[in-house]
């Protein structure tokens, strides 16, 4: 078969062995990124091999997986706080950091404030219900024996305001999607959940209508939060 390209090209339409001067090279990585990605990598890793587990707590069956270790060290502390950082960052980049952390009572308050000081944003707590001063929104979930309630004190977010959510670990995400929810009722931008495990095989992310990431995964079903 011949090669006709060379006599049909154009201007417009160049040669496929002589691309257009003003097309944009492919992107590439910077090595800043390049760089946060392995460092991410690295975090993960130690955070993962920190954590423990607990067979047939709190019931026969039932693995717990126990993050607590990882606050107890202030080294492992400080890799958490960074890899969530980086998480964002990689995830949104510089221009979409949230400009607020929303996290959940009670774990997503060991580390939100933290990671809000990082990213330069502000950090609101949802709390149970009864446990906030002032006017609030309130939300519903379903937990394993009945229903419960989440609220928000109703001026802690401005309208299109850029929000996360976070907690220590997404199992059936019940709790975080009503979160979620108070977010958008108080005409927050919601752009995403940051969470430090998921316990993959209870698919709580399904429940989410907004990008789910997070750092580590279990892989063993019958897994606990802790």
């Amino acid at each position: 078969m011949t090669d006709t390209t060379s006599a049909h090209s154009t201007s417009g339409h160049p040669p496929r062995n002589h691309p257009d001067a003003t097309e944009a090279p492919p992107k590439r990585l910077s090595a800043s990124s390049t760089s946060g990605s392995s460092e991410l990598a690295h975090l993960k890793m130690s955070l993962h091999r920190s954590l423990r587990q607990y067979p047939d707590f709190p019931a026969p069956g039932i693995l717990f997986e126990d993050i607590l270790p990882i606050f107890s060290d202030h080294l492992l502390h400080k890799s958490l706080i960074r890899a969530l950082e980086l998480q964002v960052t990689d995830s949104y980049g510089q221009t979409q950091i949230p400009d607020i952390v929303v996290g959940l009572e009670a774990r997503g308050f060991l580390f939100g404030p933290s990671l809000a000081l990082a990213l330069g944003a502000g950090f609101v707590p949802v709390r149970k219900q009864g446990k906030l001063p002032g006017a609030t929104e309130t939300a519903a979930f379903q937990k394993e024996y009945g229903e419960d309630f989440f609220q928000i004190q109703n001026d802690a977010i401005k309208p299109d305001q850029r929000v996360i959510v976070v907690d220590d670990i997404i199992a059936t995400g019940g709790s975080a999607a009503a979160a979620g929810s108070l977010v958008k009722k108080l005409g927050g931008n919601l752009i995403g959940y940051l969470f430090i495990l998921e316990l993959d095989f209870l698919k709580g992310r399904d429940k989410l209508d907004a990008p789910v990431h997070t750092l580590l995964s279990s892989q063993e079903e019958g897994t606990s939060k802790t």
